[in-house]
């Protein structure tokens, strides 16, 4: 078993042969001298597992929070970010070297108080490439990030607020033959509301026994009353590194594709509107999922085919003990093919 030599983030391995010979002293005395040099201790996560000879796909840290600059097109801005990093380790290894995922994230992330990066996604990339360096074992290396992100919206101009969001991104790498591969994704979370379309038909055909005027066909798109959810729809956009996406843009389709958006700050008269807006615009969440990939599709017509788009659409259900959820993952190149006539 070798026992190993520490100084900060450099390690010497050395077989037991080394502190049995004869002249053990002076070697030790010639390294006290080196910078190498700092205690010796057995390096415990690099020995053998005890269990089984397993590899192990992703080994890491999760919920370090750090407040992340990044520099818009609007301007500079701090968010309070949260990231979780993983690596890979080979059967060889007992364990991971888990303070230098703390290593790198303080360094990476720290620094953009002074120096701030271009996007959360960019620093997950700078994240993932560097954590392969520091873990030399390790193939395959993975971060995750999610910050909440405050954006001007409101039902009128009049009513203006900044409105809170979620925006997650991610970075794998992975190390090959030619060099670190990498790939991101960019993404962002919001909450809306939907309207329920087949309430709102049985209402209607309930309401005309007792309002016969309601058949009337100049009646027929009135908006019935019908039960409402709160809607939580994410979208992702997984790309090369070299490729970027506004998320801004990503928070425009998810908002079209619900029923409503919703504010923070509503008058009487705005909530009313609101309603109304929803309710002429009923959906059940495998609409909501439908039109947010064909939006994307739509929005994002300069990304290629290759491009990958995961979206979830989840809604809090108003009268029933249970919440609907629909999902789906999908390459752009596919959206399209299926658009064509």
């Amino acid at each position: 078993m070798a026992i190993s030599i520490r100084k900060g983030r450099f390690l010497l391995d050395l077989p037991p042969s080394f502190f049995s010979c004869a002249t053990t002293q002076s070697k030790y005395a010639q390294l006290k001298s080196c910078a190498s040099y700092d205690m010796f201790v057995k390096d415990v996560h690099a020995m053998a597992p005890a269990v089984a000879r397993l590899a192990l796909g992703r080994v890491g840290v999760t919920g370090v929070r750090k407040p992340l600059t990044i520099d818009r097109p609007d301007g500079v801005h701090v968010l309070a970010a949260c990231f979780s990093v993983f690596v890979d380790i080979p059967e060889t290894r007992k364990g991971s070297d888990l303070s230098r995922n703390a290593e790198v994230l303080a360094e990476i992330v720290d620094q953009t108080i002074v120096r701030p990066c271009a996007s959360l996604e960019a620093a997950c990339v700078a994240i993932a490439k560097e954590l392969l360096h520091r873990h030399g074992y390790a193939t395959e290396a993975e971060v995750i990030s999610e910050a909440e992100y405050f954006r001007p919206m409101g039902l009128t101009d009049e009513k203006i607020s900044l409105e809170n969001f979620l925006m997650v991104a991610s970075a794998w790498a992975s190390r090959t033959n030619g060099g670190i591969v990498v790939k991101k994704s960019i993404g962002a979370e919001s909450v809306g509301m939907t309207a329920c379309p087949c309430a709102m038909e049985t209402c209607r055909a309930e309401l005309e026994k007792e309002y016969p005027l309601l058949k009337d066909p100049s009646m027929q798109t009135l908006p019935i009353i019908t039960h409402n959810q709160r809607n939580r729809t994410r979208l992702s956009l997984i790309l090369p590194e070299e490729i970027e996406a506004e998320v801004d843009t990503i928070l425009d389709v998810i908002s079209e594709a619900q029923s409503s958006p919703t504010y923070a700050i509503l008058k009487r008269g705005d909530e009313g509107q609101l309603v109304l807006n929803a309710h002429r615009k009923p959906k059940f969440v495998e609409d909501v999922l439908r039109s947010t990939l064909t939006l994307a599709c739509d929005r994002f017509s300069n990304l290629p085919d290759s491009a990958e788009v995961a979206a979830f659409t989840e809604s809090e259900e108003s009268i029933h003990k249970y919440n609907v959820r629909a999902e789906h993952h999908v390459t752009l190149g596919s959206l399209r093919a299926n658009r064509r006539p």
